[in-house]
């Protein structure tokens, strides 16, 4: 029997609608549904369980909703190797590829264990304070360490150890090859082909226009440290979990050994994707149509 586990965005009621109709159809084709106990009373044909348990019993996680619920997702599963259907609920979905129309399709070829799925890396952050570890944690997207009140920010950079710059900035981000069309766009940084292995150190806004973001390989460490003086500094994990920082905290970021598997659309190349969402032009320039 396979096991499905089911998120969504509860405050998008298209969302709940369609997971209800995708219980009922994995139950019709011999399935189980599980999803987690605040989401049991829209989804009655569901089992409960809680989320730490949600990512231990299923063979395939299904996330209704935009970017924001797929990194709630990924952080649930804390690196255990369970497949993600991203079905996009909300805006841009770069991560919840799939539309609404290859649901179904793609359910299909999940419950005859046929399908495709795409390794993305992930990052491992921890944050050291006064010699001692405070926190350690994962994220697929990005790392952002910035002023709370709006001020620039002095961070000492290193790279494998190796001094690189303190840059005096809003803030900076570390971003994944992911995470490349998320907050790190919005500062410049490049757009990286998603299964890349590396990583982006990007400045905000820096003071210094000639300090530009940089693309290193992911064996690579990156060290930031709040200069001292420094007051109300935030550490940023995916745009959803918020950590304050102290002056002379140290935050240390490396690829995680740990990565996220998302389900692919064959047919559906990662160029449609970027076309769709940026609203590139749609014909080739050969003024054939692009391919759909």
């Amino acid at each position: 029997m396979k096991k499905i586990g089911l998120i969504m965005k509860l405050s998008n009621p298209e969302a709940i609608k369609l997971g209800c109709d995708i219980s009922d159809w994995v139950h019709k084709n011999g399935g189980m549904v599980y999803t987690s106990q605040n989401l049991l009373e829209c989804v009655p044909r569901a089992a409960s369980v809680t989320g730490e348990e949600l990512s231990a019993v299923v063979d395939v996680m299904v996330v209704l909703g935009g970017d924001g619920t797929m990194l709630s997702a990924a952080r649930m599963l804390d690196g255990r190797k369970v497949p993600i259907l991203g079905v996009n609920m909300g805006g841009l979905g770069f991560l919840t590829a799939s539309t609404v129309k290859e649901v179904y399709p793609l359910l299909e070829r999940i419950m005859k264990e046929d399908y495709v799925i795409e390794e993305r890396m992930m990052l491992s952050v921890s944050l050291s304070r006064k010699g001692e570890t405070a926190s350690k944690h994962k994220v697929l997207n990005d790392v952002v360490i910035k002023a709370a009140n709006g001020r620039l920010v002095r961070l000492e950079t290193r790279i494998n150890r190796e001094y690189v710059n303190t840059y005096r900035a809003d803030g900076l981000i570390i971003a994944t090859p992911t995470g490349s069309t998320a907050y790190s766009l919005s500062a410049n940084g490049p757009i990286l082909y998603p299964t890349i292995h590396s990583i982006i150190v990007a400045p905000i806004c820096p003071f210094n226009l000639t300090n530009r973001p940089v693309v290193i390989p992911d064996w690579m460490t990156v060290d930031v440290t709040v200069i001292p003086d420094q007051m109300s500094v935030g550490l940023i994990l995916d745009g959803q979990v918020d950590v304050g920082l102290e002056a002379g905290d140290t935050v240390k970021i490396k690829r995680a050994e740990a990565s996220v598997y998302l389900i692919k659309y064959e047919g559906k190349s990662y160029f449609d994707i970027l076309r769709e969402r940026l609203m590139w032009e749609v014909k080739a320039p050969s003024g054939e149509p692009a391919r759909k």
